[in-house]
């Protein structure tokens, strides 16, 4: 019998936990981490890669999935969304602009309610929406790398060439958090299996990592059914693999449970191009999950 795909996840949360490096951080919290890391998810069943050893809430990951396709770079459309993983940065810099101690949910309503104040304090720089859609090029011209990458998939799709990054050097000063899943390379196989591998140079391995799997299956997804392919493998490659020193109770916890059946993820409608899908376009069946399991975000 085959073993269940999530193990490997958890195979990696127990090397992080067992061998990881315990180093001082960017965010003052300290980590335990590995360098260089793989897991495999096959697609073509049907299936999705919903971790069940613990709730992901996969719409709140799709939801950021769509957000990056629209080139967005302000929270006002996530937070109207309900979407609020993005918040922590714009709000962090209000408040040490300001001195205002003003709560997370105050501020998420200013900015909902208040489109100026959404255009000054909700923006969170070049981040990857604005990479992947409006690159800026040396010789100052945009360029839609999603558009170019559909295009090829459609026409080209023997090519070694077909792939997305968000790691635009001069633009990484002006990011609120300069990208972690950078690189998106993707290959057709003869019979027509669309395949990802995703290249991710920093992940939070408890919190980041689940709704990065989650992200790639679904954009892999509407990849696919625009350019009438059927999907394939989603090949997850980490670089700098870690888990914060305040999460280490939790990923023991999620170590410690069964895997159950991964949920299947389909589209319901073919959108007319990449830009029209919505979060009622996916359909997500038999997902039975453990409990969710609460950690702070780093920031």
């Amino acid at each position: 019998m085959r073993r269940h795909p999530e193990f490997q996840y958890l195979d990696l949360l127990s090397d992080v936990l067992e061998r990881g490096d315990e180093r001082l951080d960017r965010t003052g919290v300290g980590t335990r981490s590995l360098f260089g890391a793989m897991v495999r998810f096959d697609l073509s069943d049907g299936s999705a890669p919903i971790l069940t050893t613990k709730r992901v809430y996969w719409k709140t990951a799709v939801k950021e999935m769509l957000w990056f396709l629209t080139g967005g770079t302000n929270i006002q459309p996530l937070l109207r969304e309900n979407v609020r993983i993005w918040t922590d940065w714009p709000l962090a810099h209000y408040r040490r602009e300001t001195g205002e101690t003003i709560s997370q949910d105050a501020f998420e309503q200013r900015v909902v309610e208040d489109d100026a104040f959404a255009a000054r304090w909700g923006e969170l720089g070049p981040v990857y929406g604005k990479q992947w859609r409006r690159w800026l090029g040396a010789d100052g011209r945009e360029h839609d790398q999603i558009a170019a990458l559909v295009e090829a998939l459609r026409t080209n799709p023997t090519s070694r060439r077909m792939l997305f990054h968000g790691w635009n050097v001069p633009e990484l000063g002006a990011m609120a958090l300069p990208p972690c899943h950078m690189v998106y390379q993707y290959h057709v196989t003869s019979d027509g299996r669309l395949n990802c591998l995703l290249f991710q140079r920093s992940v939070d391995l408890l919190l980041g990592a689940p709704f990065n799997f989650v992200g790639a299956a679904a954009l892999q997804l509407m990849l696919a059914q625009q350019a009438d392919l059927r999907p394939g493998e989603l090949i997850w490659v980490g670089g700098d693999v870690h888990l914060y020193l305040n999460h280490l109770g939790q990923a023991r916890e999620q170590v410690s449970r069964e895997p159950r059946p991964f949920p299947t993820m389909r589209l319901t409608r073919r959108a007319a191009t990449i830009d029209e899908y919505r979060i009622d376009d996916f359909d997500v069946e038999s997902y039975a999950p453990h409990a969710a399991i609460k950690a702070d975000v780093a920031v």
